[in-house]
């Protein structure tokens, strides 16, 4: 069956980055801007690892959006729930400087668009554990704009986390395809070439590899964003 569909992941793929070093400096711009408030930082992160938790182990029967609020809850107690604009007012604003702790490969805008103008659909599958404002800032940092994808993932509209295959069956639901006729591309071995268990094809953008069990890549189509052009288009 031809390819119809490519899906792009977002942190690693399209937007080059070191998670450790991006999640670190995310942590500190949140904490400041909270701690005035009367969080303390390492209860704040702890909370938000916490949520995070719950949303990759959401089971569908609620958005991440409201897994992550109700273990948020749970720690800071309801009324915490009032900070809710806080969080907003953090991404659309002090969020905004850390596009200074990722890369800029140009190549990742011209693959996605190249792959569109060959007339295939392209979606983001990025592991929907942050709210539209802040997936929508990174996918400007790499140069495109949300309007460019047909779908993209956040936790207000999802109900499952990567590496669950629930996940690619929602977003497959969403685009009304068939596994067989989409590509996911990613840098994640676990989290992305899972999609492969499902029927779809896969290559793996190795230039922000995570492989944390250590697999043979080789059994992947694999490289960097030219050699996924040549792969599709070709």
């Amino acid at each position: 069956m031809d390819m119809t569909t490519v899906l792009f992941d977002l942190d690693g793929t399209l937007l080059p980055m070191d998670m450790d070093t991006f999640t670190n400096g995310y942590f500190a711009m949140l904490t400041k801007k909270l701690a005035p408030c009367g969080y303390d930082p390492k209860k704040l992160i702890d909370a938000i690892w916490a949520g995070t938790g719950a949303m990759v182990k959401n089971d569908g029967s609620r958005t991440n959006e409201e897994a992550f609020w109700n273990k948020f809850a749970q720690i800071f107690g309801e009324k915490s729930l009032e900070d809710k604009p806080l969080f907003e007012e953090f991404y659309a604003n002090e969020f905004q400087r850390a596009k200074e702790l990722c890369g800029y490969n140009e190549w990742a805008a011209k693959a996605v668009r190249a792959i569109k103008a060959s007339g295939r659909r392209v979606a983001l599958a990025t592991n929907p554990i942050f709210p539209a404002a802040a997936t929508e800032s990174r996918l400007r940092w790499v140069g495109l704009e949300p309007g460019e994808f047909e779908l993209y993932t956040t936790y207000e509209s999802c109900r499952y986390c990567k590496p669950s295959l629930n996940y690619y069956r929602d977003v497959l639901d969403r685009l009304g395809a068939r596994p067989e006729e989409c590509l996911m591309v990613g840098n994640d071995v676990a989290e992305d070439m899972i999609a492969q268990t499902l029927g779809m094809r896969v290559f793996l953008i190795t230039d922000c590899l995570i492989n944390k069990e250590g697999k043979d890549i080789d059994s992947y189509p694999h490289g960097g964003f030219e050699e996924l052009v040549k792969f599709v288009c070709s």
